[in-house]
């Protein structure tokens, strides 16, 4: 039997004079469980404008005595609130699963990961000092140091596709830095991230430091359009670019720190362990119905071994349990709204008319927005499958003749997120992480080709179009994007 949260009736927790405050402002909206056509998920209420300028404006107040709290207080306040995490993972991820579609078993995972952020960051900053470096002197009688210091309030705009993990590591970044925060959850998770920032208070943080306005493009808009001192956004390249345009203009430039997906190859050539490389393409294409900015979906294969490794791929996918995302054996459940069910299926339709469907193809006799794990070949050159994003469980095999064909069919895209090769001869393995373009590679990984990133195991940093800082989260550069350098020179008399 599946056991599912009752739906909550959630609103913005956007505080005013009076801390902590829960506030109806905005018309209400209803997000609908994926897996069960008409069956509401979570309620909120779409911010108005005022109330998003009125959300940053508390936390400008707010964020003053928020960066003069010590470093190592602010990582206390922050680890309270990963413990407020940790004692709710099980309730937690069924409210992802129930949101998003998630398979349990993955939304459990996203949950620990969260914690995992909180603590990855808050070691970040303390193992530097706060990010203050003594520097040196001309002079006896002066003392002159660098000092991070927080930029004021950040905007903060999560996914849907980790509602509690990325929304927990973005604005963990930004607070532990010494920032105040005004987020904005996907509208299709509003229960989520309103759970997040339930964690954040129950850790201690000071009312105002942490609001949330719900909403969907336009709550961001305003968001984007009101006084933010800086912006953190994990979503598509459309809005990422131009968020950074707005963010880089005007009258001076203001941090935008964006990670805007990708169309991730595995290469696969003569020398590959093939049983290796079909289950980590196939693992890192169809989890969470190719719903991940990592998701594998393009494989690059080299012609000697195409036909073995599109049959065991083939194998592997007639396996998949597709179905109720909070039943065990379940592999991966429903996409995450009826547009994703239409790109779905315009390009099983490109696919048809172009190429060979080997697997899947089809839409499961089922209740709910789910589509088959699907598996293509025979392409044109460039075709646009092979090039755009596509988000759902859809997969092309390009055939290629030389490794050198391989790395050119991978990097010819406008994205650079993740990158895979299967192989066993190290001049090939060498030449592939000198070359690719992107900015997380793994290398014959049998349990994800190109997912399955973890905080202080790898970082998550996109190259090209896929992000636009060249640092990502999870690793060690990312506390730091969230602050400017000021150096201080201090004469004594």
């Amino acid at each position: 039997m599946r056991s599912r949260p009752r739906a909550p009736t959630t609103t913005p927790r956007s505080p005013t004079s009076s801390a902590g405050s829960t506030r109806t402002d905005g018309e209400e909206f209803v997000r609908e469980d994926p897996s069960r056509s008409g069956a509401v998920a979570s309620r909120a209420r779409e911010a108005p404008e005022t109330l998003v300028q009125e959300a940053v404006a508390v936390a400008a107040d707010v964020q003053r005595a928020w960066r003069a709290t010590p470093v190592a207080e602010r990582c206390a306040v922050l680890r309270g609130a990963a413990d407020a995490i940790r004692e709710r993972v099980l309730d937690m991820a069924a409210v992802v699963t129930l949101e998003t579609g998630k398979p349990r078993v993955e939304s459990i995972a996203e949950v620990e990961e969260a914690v995992d952020l909180i603590e990855t960051y808050c070691r970040q900053i303390e193992e530097h000092d706060g990010f203050e470096v003594p520097l040196g002197t001309l002079s006896p009688s002066e003392a002159n140091q660098s000092v991070l210091r927080p930029f004021g309030v950040f905007g903060v705009v999560g996914p849907f596709n980790f509602p509690v993990a990325l929304v927990t590591g973005m604005s963990a970044g930004a607070l532990v830095a010494g920032n105040t925060i005004v987020l904005k959850p996907s509208e299709h998770a509003p229960w989520s991230g309103a759970l997040v920032a339930d964690a954040f208070a129950a850790g201690g943080l000071p009312p105002g430091a942490v609001n949330v306005v719900h909403g969907g493009p336009a709550t961001g808009a305003a968001l984007a359009a009101s006084a933010i001192d800086g912006i953190v956004f994990t979503g598509s390249a459309e809005v990422g670019r131009a968020l950074s345009r707005r963010f880089q203009g005007g009258a001076f430039a203001r941090p935008a720190i964006t990670e805007m997906g990708g169309k991730n190859p595995a290469i696969v050539t003569a020398e590959a362990d093939l049983d290796a490389a079909a289950e980590g393409i196939v693992t890192s294409a169809y989890g969470f119905s190719g719903q991940k900015c990592s998701a594998c979906s393009r494989a690059i294969v080299v012609d000697a071994v195409h036909d073995d490794l599109v049959e065991r791929m083939r194998a592997r996918i007639a396996d998949l349990a597709v179905g109720d995302p909070a039943d065990a054996d379940v592999f991966t459940g429903p996409v995450i709204d009826e547009r994703a069910v239409e790109r779905f299926d315009a390009a099983v339709a490109e696919a048809r008319r172009d190429g060979t469907i080997v697997a899947g193809g089809g839409r499961p006799s089922r209740d709910g927005l789910y589509a088959e794990p699907t598996l293509v070949t025979g392409l044109p050159a460039g075709h646009r499958l092979t090039r755009e994003e596509l988000f759902v469980p859809f997969v092309t095999v390009t055939r290629v003749a030389s490794l050198d064909e391989a790395l050119a069919e991978a990097n010819a895209i406008d994205y650079g997120l993740t990158a895979g090769i299967f192989s066993r001869d190290e001049e090939e393995v060498d030449r592939f992480l000198d070359e690719i373009e992107a900015g997380v590679v793994y290398v014959n990984r049998r349990a994800g080709a190109t997912t399955g990133a973890w905080p202080g195991i790898q970082s998550f940093c996109g190259w090209k179009s896929s992000g636009s800082t060249g640092k990502g989260g999870l690793g060690p550069y990312y506390v730091q994007q969230f602050m400017r350098e000021q150096s201080r020179t201090v004469v004594s008399e």
